[in-house]
């Protein structure tokens, strides 16, 4: 099971990019998939999560309203669209999976129940 998180960059603020998070060795459907962040100095943090006991997404205060999260079963992919970035959104993104069955919220909450995570892919915003 490995997976691998790309489209990180360099945007100036108030500019867009879009993750990417791709899996092999296993699908992505019946997993709960997480988004976390850890900026230079700071504990690892949630981002967006989807459960798959309902399908919720759960958004973190922080980016809601500027942070989509989508998943493309056909590609095995899952997405972050980032818009309207600001310099503290600065961090390595990484995304996760897990196959047990809790709510969006509880792996955002905590993201070591995650089992399986990538490579993160470093995003910087500029002022």
């Amino acid at each position: 099971v490995q997976l691998q998180a790309s489209g990180g960059g360099l945007v100036d603020a108030g500019g867009s990019l879009i993750l990417s998070c791709t899996a092999s060795g296993f699908t992505f459907d019946g997993y709960a998939i997480g988004w976390f962040r850890q900026a230079p100095g700071k504990e690892r943090e949630g981002v967006s999560c989807i459960s798959r006991s309902d399908g919720s997404i759960y958004y973190g205060d922080s980016v809601r309203g500027r942070f989509t999260m989508s998943f493309d079963s056909a590609k095995n992919t899952v997405y972050l669209q980032m818009n309207s970035l600001k310099p503290e959104d600065t961090a390595v993104y990484y995304c996760a999976a897990d196959g047990t069955y809790y709510t969006s919220s509880y792996y955002f909450h905590y993201p070591y129940r995650m089992d399986y995570w990538g490579k993160g892919t470093e995003v910087t915003v500029s002022s």
